[in-house]
């Protein structure tokens, strides 16, 4: 076939000045631990003075490559040593937090953190720490030593070995190890705090062994010649160190490999996989200008480098510089290894430019590259539907002047059951008629150049929202920073009526994104705005932190509509019967900040909890795309468990509501899966793995309807909490109605602003009846059947 011809392009990618952009690993996350209940971990080491100091550097750089895939926060106890003094741990470590204490017993009383591993410079750690950081009650220890230096099971906590503490299990903090109450020692297995006085004779070090614990052994002599052997492998310089990090199998964790491997040498040219790792670091923090600085001068002149030249393309899509971009990307379509991924960008990038055939060619090169290619298959059947139907921009219906543009994510296929939902729940707000006869549907995602600009000011007003869209990872471009891909230039010559509705700030817990660009196009969306209503009020406080204080008395809340189904449709009555039922739902995009280190336990827990349920009701999953089945494929491997499915993602919005307003209770991650059933009538217990399950339970005064995900006894709390909402179910029923009026009443004084702001007409015509009830639905729009699967 041939494929479409790309735009005109440079041939090479200027290369940015890496000092106007400083490259840390240290650029600030977001940090709402306080909301998600997510633990925050570090490591502890005293030091006595400053004699210790090397030690401490031999325990920094085994615990690199000892554990290279693990980067917390270390946090040096010292008694008052001048800050220069960590200058060279610093250069080991890129999360060095020297504070000042008062003795080693401080590492029972380190504020800000949940779980604390003390260790101390007598110590080199030769294995994997991964076990103890998932430990989660009392205090963790090898019993003190007797004689010989064995652990004495009726020893204690030793002086001066590794300690796991579990802060909030110790109120108040013991002023020493030895006075941590008996009950709360948890043992452990010698090779977690191993002895080296016990290997005297040159006794070998035991295979398994985790931490090496030189406490009490003198530092020359003989006898001792393996364990020393052991220590010396960490004595080395700062370039041999970083050398035998970036040489060794297996992933560095980002921060630790930003923070070795930069500033690159000029001579020797660096590697150039590691080169791409580090452009792939910053692009996986939305660094997408220092991944493009790095890459642009590696494969200058370098066709033979497609994994590069893909890598390369998406971050300047990113930055939503097209051209450069799709010939980068076509560079890459030359191996057949990373052809159909390239053909699969390529497509996305010309469906964002509107050149919709053009996405349909290269999603079809794409497929005959790899015909099995998923997100191809998806772009080719996206587009075909699109050239079928005309590539006619306008909407057919109405005239222009008639209808009302909406800016959006519209999914389809198989994509996010809770987005396919969510548009109509917001057109149901301001018009009975849902379809394209009202309403001009713009993507969110495509870029709204001078003819879109056109479009929109065709209309009679344009509605942005709703849904997480103050988000930057999904779809970055740098025209905004955030989902709607409009240039501010653009935004600014928007003449019909703006208003933003039940749009969330919906950035993760621990994610980390460029602020600047976001600000600064929020800055100007607000000023453009005749209305600025966000969809719960953590959101509205940190889209607030973001503007001027002339600015933040714009931003209001208005609920999800999705929320309120019931006042906008009256066909979701409560219905006649409720199945016997409780749905459960995960979510697992960016499962890393979802669960951090804690998603065994997660598991563990929803077994415990699901085995309780299912003494008293079935129990199934619903899931709202097919990546959320992971739950029931990992919770039957790991727990023997098989749930019924009910893919979602493959209902009609009708079915799904249908679905969620006849079972009898929705545990539900996803945002979606909390707030439609709850629009529906149903119960509700959120998981909370993200901020705005906890805002939107705040909004409503009903946070004791949450679990975080990270809660030591969450299976207990579930199965009482569900349990509870059964047992007395009308009267759940009824709280969830009463806090449904709640929102419905901002909403519908929302409404009436809007109308006075916009000219839009009043759909409820009665403010008591609310909207007009719609014809009957065809009996194929109620079914809801599409079979659940077991995964057996």
């Amino acid at each position: 076939m041939t494929t479409p011809a790309p735009r005109p392009a440079p041939s090479t990618v200027a290369a940015t000045d890496l000092a106007a952009s400083p490259v840390t690993a240290t650029d600030p996350a977001d940090d709402r631990r306080a909301v998600t209940g997510k633990r925050r971990i570090a490591f502890a080491v005293h030091l006595a003075d400053a004699d210790e100091l090397p030690g401490l550097h031999a325990l920094l750089r085994s615990l690199a490559l000892s554990n290279p895939g693990l980067c917390e926060d270390v946090v040096v106890l010292h008694p008052g040593l001048p800050d220069a003094a960590f200058d060279a741990a610093r250069r080991l470590h890129p999360r060095l937090i020297p504070r000042r204490a008062g003795g080693p017993h401080d590492v029972f009383r380190l504020d800000g953190y949940d779980t604390v591993l003390a260790l101390t410079p007598a110590m080199v750690v030769l294995g994997p720490l991964d076990a103890l950081l998932r430990l989660r009650t009392g205090v963790a220890a090898v019993p003190r030593p007797g004689p010989d230096g064995a652990p004495d099971p009726h020893g204690g906590i030793p002086d001066d070995g590794l300690l796991v503490v579990q802060r909030q299990d110790l109120d108040p903090a013991p002023p020493a190890a030895q006075d941590v109450p008996e009950g709360l020692l948890v043992p452990l297995d010698a090779r977690y705090d191993f002895r080296a006085l016990r290997l005297h004779d040159d006794l070998p070090v035991p295979e398994g062994v985790v931490v090496l614990n030189f406490a009490g052994a003198p530092t020359g002599g003989t006898g001792r010649g393996p364990a020393h052997a052991a220590r010396a492998r960490f004595e080395l310089d700062d370039h041999a160190f970083r050398a035998a990090c970036l040489a060794r199998p297996g992933a560095l964790h980002p921060d630790l490999l930003l923070h070795l491997a930069l500033p690159l040498p000029d001579r020797p040219r660096p590697p150039i996989d590691l080169v791409r790792q580090l452009a792939e670091i910053h692009r996986g923090r939305g660094h997408h200008d220092r991944a493009v600085a790095l890459l642009g001068e590696a494969v200058a002149g370098r066709p033979d480098l497609p994994r590069c030249h893909e890598t390369l393309g998406v971050c300047l899509m990113a930055l939503s510089r097209y051209e450069e971009a799709e010939t980068h990307l076509l560079l890459a379509t030359a191996s057949p290894d990373f052809a159909p991924r390239a053909y699969g960008q390529l497509a996305r990038l010309a469906w964002l430019l509107g050149r919709t055939e053009d996405a349909r060619g290269y999603a079809l090169a794409g497929l005959e590259s790899d015909p099995t290619d998923v997100n191809c298959r998806a772009w080719y059947a996206r587009t075909s539907e699109r050239v079928a139907a005309g590539s006619g921009a306008d909407s057919p219906g109405a005239p222009p002047g008639e209808q009302v543009a909406h800016v959006a994510l519209f999914a389809d296929g198989e994509e996010n059951a809770g987005d396919k939902v969510l548009p109509e729940a917001v057109r149901s707000c301001f018009t009975a008629d849902t379809g394209p006869d009202r309403w001009h549907q713009q993507h969110a995602h495509l870029l709204v150049d001078e003819a879109g600009l056109e479009r929109l000011n065709a209309r009679r007003a344009v509605i942005v929202g709703g849904g997480g869209l103050f988000l930057p990872d999904t779809a970055p471009n740098g025209n905004s920073g955030w989902q709607w891909n409009i240039p501010d230039d653009v935004l600014a010559r928007i003449t019909a009526p703006l208003a933003v509705f039940a749009v969330g700030y919906n950035v993760f817990d621990g994610q980390r994104y460029r602020r600047e660009r976001f600000a600064d196009s929020l800055r100007a969306l607000v000023e453009r705005s005749a209305f600025f209503g966000l969809r719960n009020h953590g959101s509205v406080a940190r889209v607030r932190e973001l503007l001027p204080a002339s600015l933040r008395e714009k931003v209001r809340y208005q609920p999800c509509p999705t929320t309120v189904a019931r006042h906008l449709d009256p066909r979701l009555a409560e219905p006649a019967a409720r199945e016997d039922t409780v749905l459960i739902n995960c979510a697992y995009d960016r499962a890393g900040l979802r669960f951090g280190h804690d998603y065994g336990h997660f598991l563990a827990e929803m077994a415990a909890a699901i085995r309780a349920m299912s003494a008293w009701t079935q129990v199934r999953y619903a899931a709202h795309m097919p990546a959320d089945e992971r739950f029931v494929d990992d919770l039957r491997r790991e727990h023997g468990l098989t749930l019924p499915v009910e893919p979602l993602y493959l209902l009609s919005n009708d079915a799904i509501r249908d679905l969620y307003r006849r079972t009898r209770l929705v545990i539900g991650m996803r945002g979606h899966a909390g707030m439609i059933p709850f629009g529906c009538g149903t119960p509700v217990i959120s998981l909370v793995s993200h901020p705005k399950l906890a805002y939107f339970l705040a909004d409503i005064d009903r946070p004791d309807w949450g679990v975080s995900v990270h809660e030591r006894a969450l299976g207990a709390r579930l199965a009482e909490r569900a349990r509870a909402v059964l047992a007395d179910h009308p009267a759940a029923v009824a709280d969830v109605h009463d806090r449904q009026r709640m929102l419905w009443s901002v909403t519908r004084d929302n409404l009436a602003l809007l109308r006075e702001l916009t000219g839009l007409p009043d759909p409820f015509g009665n403010p008591d009846a609310g909207l007009a009830v719609p014809a009957p639905r065809p009996a194929a729009d109620r079914d809801h059947t599409a079979r659940p699967r077991n995964h057996a």
